[in-house]
């Protein structure tokens, strides 16, 4: 989920990393969600509407409007049901792509709200960085969005700080 709202144009500084069609597939290949459904043109805006609709339930500080809004986004859901010793949701094969990704963002939000509390949900530490995330590691202490992007970047800064503190190269 938080993949769909840091690829939009607010955390990489104008580079909407979701523009066109054949970046959605990519994105839906990624996630396992290709082969479910056709991907076409018209399903671009609704997708990029659903990005901007998500964002503020990872900031949201009020739990009760969080999980009101991450269950309204599992209304296409078609069933639940118990499989393979865990829940299944059934999610029709008609059901537009953007409300695909609402259900599974929506489960994925209740879920951790559930599980693992409010404290989970987080801006980016970076100070260069606008994206926001889900902390679903085990000992909850994750502070970046992109750890191998935002983290690196800022452990290299860190690095060059204290060199130049040191007065070496």
């Amino acid at each position: 989920m938080t993949d769909l709202v840091n690829s939009s144009p607010l955390v990489w500084r104008g580079v909407d990393r979701m523009p066109d069609v054949t970046a959605l597939r990519a994105f839906l290949d990624e996630h396992g969600l290709a082969a479910s459904r056709p991907v076409g043109d018209a399903d671009l805006a609704p997708v990029h509407a659903l990005r901007t609709r998500l964002r503020p339930l990872v900031e949201e500080a009020d739990t009760e409007r969080r999980v009101a809004e991450a269950g309204a986004l599992t209304a296409a859901l078609g069933g639940v049901t118990l499989a393979g010793g865990g829940w299944v949701g059934t999610v029709p094969d008609d059901v537009p792509v953007a409300d695909l990704l609402g259900v599974v963002a929506g489960v994925g939000l209740l879920a951790v709200q559930l599980h693992l509390g409010a404290e989970r949900f987080r801006p980016c530490s970076s100070d260069t960085c606008e994206g926001v995330f889900i902390d679903t590691s085990r000992p909850g202490r994750r502070r970046y969005c992109m750890p191998g992007l935002c983290g690196n970047r800022a452990n290299v800064a860190a690095h060059r700080a204290r060199r130049r503190a040191a007065g070496t190269r």
